[in-house]
């Protein structure tokens, strides 16, 4: 099934055991590019604490991903995609695409996305 916190690709990142080019971090949260990256600007937030999707949030997870938007459109500013648009999505499950089984959201910009989301 799906990996436990202690071997998380996630969670290792977050406890700074894989390196990743960070953007962001703060007590809860961190923000690193993706490595195979679907547009110009693509970024990876989480949260620090291990949650598996939205559907196994937990107090601690709750409140730090509340604050995803928020860190998204700082981020969109600092990225430079503010102006052209960009995309803040989850994938929650292995039917939506989820790979990484660590709540996470994909930031996207620096090109026209489309507005279709599935093939």
């Amino acid at each position: 099934m799906n990996a436990p916190a202690s071997e998380c690709l996630f969670c290792k990142i977050a406890r700074k055991e894989i390196p990743a080019a960070l953007v962001y971090e703060d007590d809860t949260l961190l923000a690193f590019k993706d490595i195979f990256p679907q547009a110009p600007v693509h970024v990876l937030i989480i949260p620090k604490a291990h949650c598996e999707g939205l559907g196994d949030l937990t107090t601690e997870t709750a409140a730090a991903a509340a604050r995803i938007p928020q860190v998204a459109a700082q981020l969109a500013r600092d990225l430079g995609v503010m102006t052209g648009g960009w995309r803040l999505l989850n994938n929650c499950g292995p039917d939506s695409g989820q790979t990484v089984f660590h709540l996470h959201f994909h930031l996207l910009g620096g090109k026209a996305l489309g507005g279709r989301l599935c093939q």
